[in-house]
């Protein structure tokens, strides 16, 4: 029977591999939604080849100029606009699968309305968790939705788990779960050097194609540190349990430890096909449009331990989680604003954890008991985020 498919963030990269994806199989998927903030053309352009029900934008304006190139092309895909509308869509009694593709704490209230309506989610939206980790598996658990990772790391450690595992649960006889880290641009500089480094280097990221927030997260590797967040929620393993790697090959994704001494990892080229394909379609395995890997033609598989002087991100989110409550979304926070303020040359590379480390020192450890305390610690935090950034051009 085909599955109707709601995508948030269908103008990103997760959402036009999750596309790509879908086209390969009409006879088993059918778009029901497609969503955009602002990208009003690319929208129109993947309304016009997959005629979703439904289309949302981020404000009144950009849903008008859609609605009006959808008239003149005859098509009946209903317009809507706006947070709620986003919600809507994630919940909607039509769709199967939501695709949870919203880059940063945006997309924390439409995952969460999935998930709450009993949904297979697959969760590329990595922050939501970070937010609200214990009130999202919660909900997941008592929705009986299936929460299924599409992060290359995380979807490769649930192919390593034991047969019949879900997320949510402790695996049994699992040791240890070890994240790879490609080390990003910037491996081999020095901290000096990492001073001066442009978005535009930082951007470039070695093996993966991703948006400019990712690309970022990945060259701090926060990308990492905020996976490491994930995994503590998605497999219920203790944070000693929890490993990161340098693998800068970006061919082996998740490697996970058993008792009896047998380590299962998950190879593959670095492309976001194969993890998609993995969660719409899972226990099976269906096409993604990615070749399996040649294994005669590696030369090497290189491995190193992370330099976390180098990259303090890293132990941010390990200093976050530990503290828990709402310092994990206070660092999410914190890491978003000075990423944006790095991408607009108004702080350098460096003083990224910087800033993330001011915020989480002024910030008083406080439960997070409700949705509403995450949503207020997350706009206190930018606040104070801001204010750091000012600070620094006021020198």
């Amino acid at each position: 029977m085909q599955k109707l498919v709601t995508i948030l963030g269908s103008t990103g990269s997760i959402g036009k591999n999750a596309l790509d994806v879908i086209a390969q199989h009409p006879d088993a998927f059918s778009v029901h939604a497609l969503t955009a903030h602002s990208s009003t053309e690319q929208l129109f352009e993947q309304c016009l080849k997959y005629q979703p029900l439904y289309a949302v934008l981020g404000s009144e304006k950009a849903a008008m100029a859609l609605k009006k190139k959808l008239q003149l092309s005859a098509l009946k895909t209903e317009v809507l606009y706006g947070p709620s509308a986003l919600c809507e869509v994630a919940s909607s009694s039509s769709a199967d699968i939501v695709i949870a593709g919203i880059v940063g704490a945006a997309g924390l209230m439409p995952t969460l309305s999935a998930i709450k309506a009993g949904k297979r989610v697959l969760l590329a939206n990595k922050e939501a968790l970070v937010m609200a980790g214990d009130i999202m598996m919660k909900t997941s658990l008592e929705a009986q939705a299936e929460l299924m990772p599409i992060d290359s790391e995380h979807n490769a450690l649930l192919q390593c788990m034991p047969a019949g595992y879900h997320p949510g649960y402790s695996p049994d006889g699992v040791e240890k779960i070890i994240l790879t880290a490609s080390g990003g641009p910037f491996r081999k500089l020095s901290i000096k050097e990492l001073a001066h480094v442009s978005p535009q280097a930082a951007l470039c990221h070695p093996n993966w194609v991703m948006g400019p927030k990712i690309s970022i997260d990945s060259a701090t590797m926060m990308n990492k540190g905020l996976e490491i967040i994930e995994a503590f929620y998605l497999f219920k393993v203790k944070l000693s349990q929890i490993d990161v790697i340098v693998h800068p090959q970006s061919l082996i994704h998740a490697l996970v430890t058993y008792r009896d001494g047998s380590v299962l990892a998950q190879l593959g080229y670095p492309d976001m096909r194969t993890p998609i394909a993995a969660a719409l379609s899972w226990p099976n395995r269906i096409q993604s449009g990615v070749k399996p890997i040649d294994l005669a033609t590696l030369t090497s598989l290189d491995f190193e331990l992370p330099d976390e002087k180098r990259f303090p991100c890293l132990n941010l989110a390990k200093e976050a989680l530990q503290e828990g409550g709402v310092m994990p979304t206070v660092m999410n926070a914190s890491n978003e604003v000075a990423v944006k303020a790095f991408l607009n040359h108004a702080c350098s590379f460096n003083e990224i954890p910087t800033i993330i480390k001011r915020v989480m020192m002024q910030t008083q450890p406080k439960k997070a008991m409700d949705i509403e305390t995450i949503l207020e610690a997350d706009h206190l935090s930018r606040l104070k985020a801001h204010s750091i950034i000012k600070s620094y051009s006021d020198i």
